[in-house]
């Protein structure tokens, strides 16, 4: 299992969580990895994502790819 130190992490929400700021947050600033937490247990685990799979997500659901979310 890889550990990856990510006490002096910067975590973002997205601009579109509008409800109550309950959504998970990324923290952009690891090469090859993207960090991503849920907001509401900010000391709880992280899930860690290549990057080029974030980047798939992400590509997937801006052209519908899984309907309407």
């Amino acid at each position: 299992m890889m550990h990856v130190d990510l006490a002096s992490a910067q975590w973002v929400k997205s601009s579109y969580s509008n409800n109550g700021g309950n959504c998970v947050e990324v923290s952009p600033g690891l090469t090859g990895l993207m960090p991503v937490r849920d907001s509401k247990d900010p000391q709880g685990p992280a899930l860690l994502f290549p990057a080029d799979a974030w980047q798939s997500f992400l590509s997937a659901i801006r052209s519908g790819e899984f309907g309407a979310l």
